[in-house]
């Protein structure tokens, strides 16, 4: 069997050890974990994977209409292109979602999960469907422009991550929007059956905390730790305080609570 339409990805860690894949937000791609993976790499098998239009990943993965289901696939796909069964889970926004979805249509295969500034949903098709219209038409140049207010807190910077929006895919990123806009898994959070962690930017206007703690009061014992000094995108901003607690869950030392500087 052959795996062509799988999304593109990096990998790091020993061969033997745990595998836990990285799924990055919108906009973004495998450098938004640049800061934790290394961290995460001493006690698991890494694989941080590319949104379809974004990093290394074509845009033709998914195409007009798509749904957080097909990226769902796709993870699926790349799972069994590299022979894991089963494997732990984390990704931000658009990828937090994807993991949701795993959990509850595919918990066989997910060991575990960490849900980093995501939601259970993203307040409906209308803004999602705009925002696709606009890159469908202008590109990705007012997107890049807008980042860094809804992704920093004042005075933080990464430059690498925001000049990467200029080269995304216009038609991967509008069909990622549509994912966004038909999104809602809210009636199915109380069926997940696997360890749970919800990671919040303190700071965050995209997924504010409330969206966590939808999320974490639903799902049957989940953790909800919360970042200060975080934005949407807690890794780039926090990657120390996000590893840490990607370390605890995964390794099974993860406390309920609050997480302050760090």
């Amino acid at each position: 069997m052959t795996y062509s339409a799988v999304p593109h990805h990096r990998a790091e860690g020993p061969g033997g050890a745990p595998p836990l894949l990285l799924g990055p937000s919108l906009g973004t791609s495998t450098a938004l974990w640049a800061a934790v993976a290394p961290e995460l790499s001493a006690s698991h098998r890494v694989v941080c994977w590319d949104l379809p239009g974004h990093g290394g990943s074509p845009a033709e993965l998914i195409g007009p209409g798509a749904r957080v289901a097909d990226l769902a696939d796709l993870v699926l796909a790349l799972a069994d292109s590299l022979g894991l069964e089963r494997f732990a889970y984390a990704g931000v926004s658009l990828g937090g979602a994807v993991g949701l979805h795993l959990a509850v249509h595919a918990p066989e295969r997910v060991s575990g999960l960490a849900v980093v500034c995501s939601s259970a949903h993203f307040g409906g098709a209308g803004p999602w469907q705009e925002r696709a219209a606009l890159v469908r038409r202008e590109g990705m140049a007012p997107v890049a422009r807008a980042a860094p207010a809804r992704w920093f807190t004042p005075g933080f910077s990464a430059p690498g991550l925001v000049a990467g929006v200029r080269d995304v895919d216009p038609a991967g990123y509008a069909a990622c929007c549509e994912a966004l806009g038909a999104y809602d898994i809210r009636d199915l959070l109380g069926s997940i059956d696997v360890p749970t962690l919800v990671l919040a930017g303190r700071d965050d206007p995209v997924t504010p905390p409330a969206h966590a703690r939808e999320i974490a009061d639903a799902v049957p014992g989940a953790t909800l730790v919360e970042l200060a000094g975080a934005s949407h995108l807690a890794p780039a901003e926090r990657p120390a305080a996000v590893a840490h607690a990607l370390r605890a869950h995964f390794t099974g030392g993860s406390r309920h609570g609050h997480a302050g500087p760090a």
